[in-house]
């Protein structure tokens, strides 16, 4: 098959949305090498340097106006170039098609990964979310069909734009390959010294943001008297500002530890140097840090209710996400815990493996055809 990926995310995206594009191109190309891939990229400008199979290929525009608009391009311009290619499948990775792709004679897939901007719409500009729902809403109406990282998702999709649950398949995704690989001893401590950490921490992964509900972690340190330190990895925005006149209040200069620039590479020895993972997020369509930390065997409290739970599995506890006491209570319970900590570990590392490459490459797959 000749397959077209919008690839937009993968070569300019390093967070969540670029990880998942990239995860899916690297997969199906390995699993599946007969076919053909073909990367539509809006420029080559940036990129992020990704390693692509001999059967995958980098397509940018060809046309003056698609050089010189590329993001019209990217909505409309590049179907005559989908066309030209005779590809069976389009696969929008990040919740929209271009405008038109029903005219390229593609079978199309799209992979959609939250409805928050619809739950939580002060979390968002209202410009920024008008656009984002019309783009939803005619991905949903003209694809074949839909692929929900999660149930919530499918849920969300079906209760927020009226999808048949019919057209919508759960198609777990995997992480990184590196967070499944086992860290030699020196290893952990090169990167304990890089990057100065404790001996004893808890930590926490992902953007700074209201969202990600960190302040939770500050007020369940301070409410329980716990004076481990907290390592927080992620890209701060000015979230965080509200975060450190906290930490200032509270004294907890000298506990709460950022790190805004970790390398993706020094991730899997960070979590596995870290005594718990806590992600209190609010809302999420996966969470793949949850995963990355089960991978690493590092015991994992989350929030109740969302995704969470299909993530992070039985062996890991959830909290009230609004409740500073029971997160504090849960942090206290696993420190004070070791046997209850290495069956978090041992579980959680044997509840990951569901979440493998070749489970998420054959379901894909198999969409693929049927459609």
């Amino acid at each position: 098959m000749n397959i077209v990926f919008d690839a937009k995310r993968a070569f300019h995206n390093s967070r969540g949305l670029g990880n998942y594009s990239r995860y899916c191109i690297d997969t199906l190309a390995t699993y599946f090498p007969e076919n053909n891939y073909f990367l539509f990229n809006p420029t080559n400008k940036n990129n992020i340097d990704f390693p692509l199979s001999e059967q995958s290929r980098n397509i940018v525009p060809q046309s003056l106006i698609g050089k010189a608009f590329p993001a019209l391009w990217r909505s409309i311009g590049m179907c005559k170039q989908i066309k030209s290619i005779n590809a069976d499948i389009y696969h929008g990775l990040s919740q929209e098609l271009p405008f038109g792709i029903s005219k390229t004679g593609a079978k199309t897939i799209v992979t959609m990964h939250d409805a928050i901007f619809m739950r939580y719409p002060k979390l968002y500009l209202s410009s920024y979310r008008n656009i984002f729902i019309r783009k939803n809403a005619y991905a949903c109406k003209v694809s074949n069909h839909i692929i929900a990282i999660s149930e919530q998702t499918k849920r969300d999709f079906v209760e927020y734009f009226n999808v048949d649950e019919n057209k919508i398949s759960v198609v777990y995704q995997g992480c990184n390959p590196i967070f499944r690989e086992p860290i030699p001893e020196e290893k952990k401590r090169a990167i304990r010294e890089k990057y100065n950490l404790p001996q004893q921490f808890i930590l926490t992964v992902g953007t700074i943001e209201e969202r990600k509900n960190t302040m939770l972690i500050i007020e369940a340190l301070h409410r329980g008297h716990l004076e481990i330190p907290l390592v927080m990895i992620g890209r701060p925005t000015s979230y965080i500002k509200k975060i450190q006149k906290t930490i200032t209040e509270y004294k907890m200069e000298k506990q709460v530890i950022f790190i805004h620039n970790a390398e993706t590479n020094d991730l899997p020895a960070i979590y596995t140097l870290s005594d718990i993972f806590v992600y209190p997020s609010i809302f999420e369509g996966f969470g793949i840090p949850i995963l990355e930390a089960l991978c690493t065997g590092t015991p994992v409290i989350s929030s109740k209710g969302s995704c969470f739970e299909e993530t992070g599995g039985p062996y890991s506890i959830y909290v009230d996400p609004g409740s500073a006491d029971e997160l504090s209570e849960s942090i206290a319970k696993i420190l004070n815990d070791k046997a209850l900590s290495d069956t978090m570990k041992k579980e959680g590392s044997i509840f990951s493996a569901k979440f493998s490459d070749k489970n998420f490459a054959q379901k894909l797959m198999k969409i693929y055809q049927s459609v």
